[in-house]
């Protein structure tokens, strides 16, 4: 048994494939999807005032951006990146934004339509 199939199972393993036909007929629904939700995130606010409340927001932003832009690379991999994928709905949550985290976990079927 090699050290390999010995690791648990990250949040990373939780990626799915995406063939290249499907990727390519895809994209531009993708695309629109994750800029969208890009452009929504960099618009919010912090809820409450003063610095910490503003550093935690700008934090939270910075993850759900992250994570959009490991979805952005494991697409171009033909796959749906489930660590960006986990990282950008739990940071949407966090933003409260409920909507656009539910959006983002159906990208994970955008094949099976």
């Amino acid at each position: 048994m090699s050290p390999e199939s010995r690791k648990p199972a990250s949040k990373a393993d939780t990626s799915k494939p995406i063939a290249p036909d499907d990727r390519a007929r895809l994209d531009p629904v993708f695309m629109q999807v994750v800029l969208d939700v890009q452009a929504q995130v960099q618009q919010t606010q912090p809820t409450q005032s003063g610095n910490l409340a503003a550093m935690f927001h700008k934090e939270t932003v910075g993850d759900a951006l992250q994570g959009l832009a490991m979805l952005i690379a494991g697409w171009n991999g033909n796959r749906i990146d489930g660590a960006g994928l986990g990282r950008t709905v739990k940071a949407l949550r966090a933003l409260d934004l409920p909507e656009l985290a539910g959006r983002m976990e159906k990208l994970r079927q955008i094949d099976e339509g």
